[in-house]
């Protein structure tokens, strides 16, 4: 199937969708940017505003480097595709909708197939306490046995039985999920996940004895990184919008 790469009036959308639909896009454009990308293969989601059934997810077939706001198509849980002349990734659909329906707190799922997320999601020691930013999120991460996704409900079922009230996810032998209530909380959750596993795979890779942690070090980090209520904290914020500028200046197509 030929993949165009169309694009809807901004007038098409409300104001509300408009600017999550060009956050989303952001977070595309910065896989791009951090070397996060997998060809055409992985994605990333955000619900639509003040439609709690309904996603926005890229068109099965760009590359991330061609995603825009108004070329994300929308997509209800059903699988019909509401806005939009592409497809979408069957695999993605199943994962996003799974911890959306899960989770009617969560706005955004983002799903990475990285060297150092791949790599530490094969290891059965999973994510270790070795620095500041892997106890940051040691909290708040959960684990999923690997199955292939497709549309098995009872898959679904159990992605977001296993994600429960975690806002991370390791699925073994697959890669890393990080679910936020704003694009920017999932992007700097995954940020931070992907930045641990990196170090980790040096330090096994190096053969270095390791230092360990106290176990008051660990919980006062794990309390650090918890999301706070009622809204996202406000270095998470800060992050994106810098993230935003400089964006702005290198890749700002996003945009459109």
């Amino acid at each position: 199937m030929k993949i165009v790469n169309s694009k809807f009036p901004v007038n098409k959308f409300s104001d509300e969708e408009w600017r999550v639909r060009q956050d989303l896009a952001a977070c595309y454009r910065l896989f791009v940017y951090y070397g996060w990308t997998d060809l055409i293969f992985t994605h990333l989601s955000a619900r639509i505003p003040g439609h709690c059934d309904q996603y926005i997810i890229n068109p099965y077939g760009l590359l991330f480097s061609e995603v825009t706001a108004s070329n994300l198509i929308k997509v209800d849980f059903d699988g019909n595709v509401l806005q939009g002349d592409c497809p979408y990734n069957s695999a993605g659909h199943s994962i996003h909708t799974a911890i959306l329906k899960a989770r009617p707190e969560v706005n955004t799922v983002l799903h990475s197939h990285t060297r150092a997320g791949m790599a530490v999601s094969c290891m059965e020691c999973g994510l270790l306490p070795l620095t500041q930013q892997a106890n940051e999120v040691g909290g708040i991460v959960c684990y999923h046995k690997y199955d292939v996704v497709t549309d098995n409900p009872e898959e679904c079922r159990k992605l977001g039985e296993d994600m429960g009230d975690k806002w991370l996810m390791i699925m073994n032998n697959h890669g890393l999920l990080a679910a936020g209530r704003t694009v920017a909380e999932a992007f700097y959750y995954l940020y931070t996940l992907e930045n641990a596993c990196k170090v980790q795979v040096d330090v096994m890779a190096s053969g270095a004895k390791q230092w360990a942690l106290e176990a008051s070090v660990v919980k006062a980090l794990n309390d650090y990184g918890a999301p706070p209520q009622p809204a996202p904290a406000d270095f998470v914020t800060r992050s994106w919008d810098a993230v935003i500028r400089m964006l702005d200046q290198q890749d700002p197509a996003y945009k459109q």
